[in-house]
């Protein structure tokens, strides 16, 4: 079922009414993107009727974006006891929503073990072909993460050239632990942890 919205007394009744488990979607618009995402959010809402997922559109229920340090549209959120679980910018399938949420189900990210979560980012480039390389990868290893594209990001390019010295992509960070380029060996590693 989704729902919008109406103003932040909605919200913080929608919170309280979902304390264990919740789906936020930052949408607005002027953002095709977000129009899209929308659609795949839709379609997985139909499959996932349980699921209680609200949408926020930011032109109308103004600063709520703040709150939970959302700075790009779209935005998906889970929120799990009142906390930020899992994040999501731009636009995913239905697939990965479906696939995020039955692993947050069973307190697992679909990492390939069950039980074990870890906080993937994938910071990419257009035209990179080891990026492509290495999104695949952690998608046959059944590992959710969320991708930055630097290159129309210039203030993710900025913090990640200041940790790691680099421009080069991809960077992947695993929990952390930052992995320059598209290195197996590396990711097994930390996805083992």
């Amino acid at each position: 079922m989704i729902e919008w919205i109406k103003n932040d007394k909605h919200l913080e009744q929608v919170q309280e009414k979902h304390k264990e488990f919740l789906v936020l979607f930052f949408y607005a618009d002027f953002s095709s993107s977000a129009k899209r995402a929308l659609a795949e959010l839709e379609q997985f809402s139909k499959e996932n009727k349980e699921a209680p997922v609200y949408v926020i559109n930011v032109e109308r229920v103004k600063g709520v974006h703040k709150k939970f340090g959302v700075k790009n549209i779209p935005t998906f959120l889970t929120l799990k006891k009142g906390k930020v679980f899992w994040r999501i910018e731009g636009v995913e399938s239905a697939q990965l929503y479906t696939r995020i949420l039955s692993g947050m189900n069973s307190s697992s990210t679909m990492s390939g073990k069950k039980g074990i979560s870890h906080r993937v980012v994938v910071y990419s480039g257009s035209g990179c072909p080891a990026c492509g390389t290495a999104k695949s990868y952690l998608r046959s290893r059944g590992v959710n993460f969320r991708e930055i594209d630097i290159s129309r990001d210039q203030h993710a390019a900025e913090r990640l050239v200041q940790r790691s010295g680099q421009m080069a992509v991809p960077q992947i960070d695993i929990d952390g632990h930052l992995i320059v380029g598209f290195d197996k060996t590396k990711i097994d590693r930390f996805l083992s942890n």
